[in-house]
C-alpha cells in the first residue's frame, strides 16, 4: 500500500473593496495629530497600501468569500470537503470557531471544523496540521484558510503599528494524494517573547479587561523574524533532502519587506523567487501567505510541478515553514 500524502489542489483569495493608500492613511492620522507619510512608511516597512473591512465585515465573510474561489478553482463542492481549519487572530467572536461559521456559510454540515491562533504563523501551522490529518486518513479533502481584520485591533494613535496592518483572507483546498505535495513542514514557538508582540486584552464580566489593541516591539520582532526564519527554512529543506537552489519560490509571511528580502538573501535567493504582496496589502496576518500563493499562483508566475517554501512568524512567539511541490 502506497503511503498517503497530500497536495494543494486549489488556490483562492480575497480583498475588501476599501483600499487605503499611505497617504488616505496619513490623513486620518492627521486628524488625530500623529504624523506619517507615505515617503516614511514606505522606508520601513515597503507597504504602499492596505484594505480594510467595512464595520459590517467579518472574519468569516472573508473567509467565505477566498474558500469559494480557492473550491472552484479546484472543482472541488462544498459537499466534498471533510476538513476545515481557519487561521485567525481576529474571530468574528469567543466561540463557535469562525471555522464553524464559515462551514455553514458554504451550506455544509458534518465534518470537523476549528479554527487555529498562531498569529502571522497560523496559515502554516494549519496547513501542517491539515497535512497531518490527511496523511493519516482523518481527511481527504481540507479546505485551510487565513482570515483576518486586523484593522479593528489597530491603535491609530499609534504610528508605529497602526500602517502596518491590512485585513484579507487566502485559502487553499488540500487533497490526498499518492505523490507528496506537502513535502516537509516543521513547527516551533518560545513563549518567553509573548510581551514583544500580543493583544493583552480579554473579555470579562462584560468589558474587555486589560488592552484591546495591538502591541509591538518592532525591533525585538525584527530581530528574532531574521533568525529563525532563515534556521527553519535551512531545516525544512534538510528534512525533504533538498537545497537552497531548489527553491523556485520563497512566500514568506507578508510583515515588512526587509525582513523578506534578508531572509531571501540568506537562502541566496534572487529577487524574483521572491513573492512580495506587502506593498499593495500590507501586514494581513495570518491571511498573507495563502494571499501571496493565491497572486502568485493567478498571474501565472507559479505554475503546477514549481518547488516553494511558505514561511511565517508571529506573537507567540510562533515560527514555521512548509515546503511544497505544487
Amino acid at each position: 500500500m502506497s503511503a498517503r500524502h497530500s497536495r494543494i489542489t486549489g488556490t483562492g483569495s480575497f480583498l475588501p473593496s476599501r483600499r487605503l493608500s499611505n497617504d488616505d492613511l496619513a490623513r486620518r492620522l492627521a486628524a488625530d495629530g500623529i504624523e506619517t507619510s507615505d515617503q516614511w512608511i514606505i522606508e520601513r516597512t515597503g507597504i504602499r497600501a492596505r484594505h480594510f473591512a467595512e464595520p459590517d465585515v467579518a472574519s468569516s465573510d472573508l473567509a467565505f468569500e477566498a474558500a469559494q474561489r480557492a473550491l472552484a478553482a479546484a472543482k472541488v463542492a462544498p459537499a466534498e470537503i471533510d476538513l476545515i481549519i481557519v487561521a485567525t487572530s481576529t474571530p468574528d467572536m469567543v466561540f463557535p470557531s469562525t471555522a464553524c461559521l464559515v462551514q455553514r456559510k458554504l451550506g455544509v454540515s458534518g465534518c470537523p471544523a476549528f479554527d487555529v491562533q498562531a498569529v502571522c504563523s497560523g496559515f502554516v501551522y494549519a496547513l501542517t496540521v491539515a497535512d497531518a490529518m490527511i496523511r493519516t486518513g482523518a481527511a481527504n479533502k481540507a479546505l485551510v484558510i487565513g482570515a483576518e481584520v486586523f484593522s479593528r485591533i489597530l491603535d491609530f494613535k499609534d504610528r508605529t503599528t497602526c500602517v502596518l496592518f491590512g485585513d484579507g483572507a487566502g485559502a487553499i483546498v488540500l487533497e490526498a494524494s499518492d505523490t507528496p505535495g506537502i513535502v516537509a513542514s516543521e513547527l516551533h514557538a518560545d513563549g518567553r517573547h509573548v510581551e514583544i508582540l500580543c493583544v493583552p486584552g480579554n473579555v470579562s464580566g462584560g468589558s474587555v479587561l486589560g488592552d484591546p489593541f495591538l502591541k509591538m516591539d518592532g525591533q525585538a520582532v525584527f530581530k528574532l523574524a531574521v533568525g529563525v526564519l532563515e534556521d527553519v527554512a535551512r531545516s525544512v529543506l534538510a528534512k525533504a533532502g533538498r537545497t537552497e537552489a531548489d527553491i523556485d519560490f520563497l512566500i514568506p509571511h507578508q510583515a515588512n519587506i526587509r525582513i523578506m528580502q534578508s531572509t531571501a538573501r540568506k537562502l541566496k535567493l534572487p529577487a524574483d523567487k521572491l513573492v512580495v504582496t506587502v506593498d499593495e496589502h500590507g501586514n494581513t496576518s495570518a491571511a498573507s501567505i495563502p494571499l501571496a500563493l493565491d497572486v502568485a499562483v493567478r498571474d501565472g508566475r507559479i505554475r503546477r510541478g514549481d518547488t516553494v517554501m511558505l514561511e511565517g512568524v508571529g506573537g507567540g512567539f510562533t515560527w514555521g515553514a512548509v515546503l511544497l511541490d505544487l
